[in-house]
């Protein structure tokens, strides 16, 4: 009895710990991300090419999915689920999904013409709102009262944080800020949606098939993207041209996000996503005041808290099967 005890303590105290790593990791990564965007400009703009370094967070992620594989194929052998196949309906699902994180992540290095990093903490939550709503049309997925409710707090939160009482102008950011994060959260929603239903489609799959695939597809249209926005700079220059240790930085931490949010859902549990995502927001903000000169309003304050309380909320309110 006494052994069974001990072992059980022992397995909750590991699986403890490996929770208490995957939260942390996740709440580096996510915190870290607009401030390594915006701390990887040079007086005001990039020196590097954008296209570029998506490329390099698409190969990267791909080598990285490539590798989980390869350890996979050593320990379990290839199966029908772990194949990489390249037959037409296993891959032509990716190019979509694959297509629109390409323009939100290019949009990603754009809206800090108009926002700041603690500011793009917070309308990035906005994509819980257009991912809820895309849920119930597209995937029939019924959202409950606390959800709807939760909703209308996040456009509230967001509004509140980004007041400024000391100019003319209502709002911190300008439309151009908003309408950007807008059609980021809608083309993230549409991404994840699109991408959750492949999933669900062949729920035995391995995701790390279903990832390399998407990462391909995401590698090729950067490289259409590089040839139209950048050839002549990376013909002229170099593909790393501009490159400092702030942007590898960068190029890692957005690779290693999409691992650690894959780790939470394996190994942690949605609250801790949440509770990343509200952390994340108040690091950003004291970083930021300190890297940047980024103001610390009471409006940012009250905002942030809004919008952690209508993510937990969201997160809380699912409905019961």
């Amino acid at each position: 009895m006494t052994n069974v005890s001990s072992s059980s303590s022992s397995v909750n105290k590991s699986s403890w710990r490996l929770k208490s790593v995957v939260t942390l990791a996740l709440t580096l990564l996510t915190s870290s991300q607009s401030i390594l965007i915006v701390w990887s400009k040079r007086a005001g703009k990039y020196e590097y090419s954008v296209t570029t370094a998506n490329f390099s967070v698409e190969a990267l992620k791909c080598a990285l999915s490539l590798a989980a594989l390869s350890r996979i194929w050593k320990r379990e052998g290839v199966t029908e689920d772990n194949r990489l196949t390249t037959s037409f309906d296993e891959v032509s699902v990716y190019p979509i999904p694959a297509l629109l994180y390409l323009v939100k992540n290019l949009l990603q290095y754009y809206i800090f013409a108009y926002v700041d990093a603690p500011a793009y903490q917070i309308l990035k939550n906005l994509n819980i709102i257009s991912t809820g709503v895309l849920y119930r049309i597209i995937l029939k997925r019924k959202l409950s009262e606390i959800q709807w409710a939760a909703f209308i707090l996040l456009c509230a939160g967001c509004t509140t944080a980004q007041l400024n009482a000391s100019s003319d102008r209502v709002l911190q950011t300008p439309f151009q800020g908003w309408m950007m994060a807008i059609i980021m959260a809608l083309l993230s929603g549409f991404a994840g949606v699109y991408t959750e239903a492949i999933i669900k489609k062949r729920p035995s799959r391995n995701i790390n098939v279903q990832n390399f695939w998407l990462y391909i597809f995401g590698m090729i249209f950067n490289l259409v993207a590089i040839c139209v926005q950048d050839y002549d700079a990376v013909m002229n220059k170099g593909f790393f041209h501009g490159y400092s240790f702030i942007t590898v930085c960068m190029i890692l931490n957005h690779a290693l996000s999409g691992i650690a949010v894959s780790m939470v859902m394996k190994y942690a549990d949605n609250i801790v996503k949440v509770y990343s995502t509200s952390v994340a927001m108040l690091l950003t903000a004291i970083v930021s005041v300190f890297l940047f000169g980024f103001h610390l309003s009471l409006a940012f304050f009250l905002g942030s808290t809004v919008v952690s309380v209508s993510v937990y909320l969201h997160s809380i309110g699912k409905p019961q099967k």
